[in-house]
């Protein structure tokens, strides 16, 4: 492989002139930057990355840890993959920027973050994203990693600078468009309380009820998620045969997310309702797969995780580059509502 030093001998030069050539941080006459570009097209000389670095502040390589790699749903499991999409809106970013993401997976473990984080530094990045799996709080140690640190899809107790989705505008949002569509009885069978998304999309549908002055009714709201319990079937039907049993019934039911809302459309037809022409559904997360699969389709929100991926890529370069970011962490990202064929209008007179 031809050296500096085969390229300065090849145009009658000294690898000093070769390197100013290389670098652009010198001036060299027209003549001399020709006889050398000519050397290293005939040579076919490549310049060594990692010299370029050591010269440099800039090594141009951004870190992102994830576990979307070694906890990837397989086959036709009707999960999500906020943190694939997220990470691959991460990459287009960064590339359109010059910079080259280095990408390290956790093995589906935390404590593998300090480890991860240090390695980086080693590499030195210029900043380090960290990616969740779904909105939670996390406790990690990325210290180590020396250089601007952003997580994406949580947040953590020190308050480190994070790029959340809107659970609670989103949730809100699409009641105020059940509610402009005429409903006024809406059951909502929410996700487990301990998740951030859990609370957050309960409270986007009391603000709703509250902004249309509609009085909250605690009757049509259910549990349909439980973390940790074996009998997640069983929790979802309990909570939908409470909404089903009441004097006033909900005209349409909120779920949790799109997975819930698809065991939804079986447990009522199960019964013999139809969707919408006996009650309305509507979803969250807008995961395609489930949504525009089922019959009709699932009006739902966007969870935003191609825009997060985008926003988190442009406020890390800013925060790289010491620019102040143009709003407070935690930075949240609105979804839209996505209106299909589940819900139907209702006579609001």
């Amino acid at each position: 492989m031809p050296t500096i030093y085969d390229v300065a001998k090849k145009a009658g030069v000294s690898p000093k002139t070769v390197s100013r050539v290389l670098n652009g941080d010198a001036p060299v006459n027209e003549k001399t930057r020709s006889k050398v570009s000519d050397a290293i097209a005939q040579l076919g000389y490549v310049p060594s990355q990692a010299a370029r670095m050591m010269r440099s502040s800039r090594s141009g390589l951004i870190g992102l840890i994830t576990g979307a790699i070694s906890t990837s749903p397989h086959g036709n499991e009707p999960g999500g993959l906020p943190d694939m999409l997220i990470v691959q809106a991460i990459q287009r970013e960064m590339s359109a920027r010059g910079k080259i993401l280095m990408i390290a997976d956790t093995g589906g473990s935390s404590s593998t973050v300090p480890m991860l984080a240090a390695t980086f530094a080693q590499h030195r990045v210029e900043g380090l994203i960290y990616v969740a799996d779904h909105h939670r709080e996390v406790d990690l140690d990325l210290g180590g990693a020396n250089c601007p640190v952003l997580l994406t899809n949580c947040y953590d107790s020190q308050g480190t600078n994070c790029v959340l989705p809107d659970d609670t505008t989103g949730q809100a949002a699409l009641v105020s468009r059940l509610i402009e569509a005429g409903h006024r009885r809406i059951g909502f069978l929410t996700l487990d309380q301990a998740m951030s998304a859990g609370r957050l999309r309960l409270e986007g549908y009391k603000s709703a009820l509250s902004q249309a002055k509609i009085p909250h009714d605690p009757a049509l709201v259910a549990a349909g998620h439980a973390i940790g319990l074996e009998m997640q079937g069983e929790t979802l039907t309990k909570a939908l045969e409470q909404l089903l049993a009441l004097d006033q019934p909900p005209s349409v039911i909120c779920c949790g997310n799109d997975e819930m809302a698809m065991r939804v459309y079986g447990l009522l037809r199960s019964r013999g309702l139809r969707v919408p022409e006996d009650i309305s559904v509507a979803g969250y997360d807008n995961h395609r797969g489930i949504a525009e699969m089922l019959h009709p389709h699932l009006t739902t929100v966007e969870l935003p995780y191609v825009e997060m991926g985008q926003r988190s890529a442009e406020w890390l370069l800013e925060l790289i580059g010491g620019t102040p970011p143009a709003t407070p962490s935690p930075l949240l990202v609105q979804g839209p509502v996505v209106w299909r064929s589940s819900v139907t209008a209702l006579d609001k007179t």
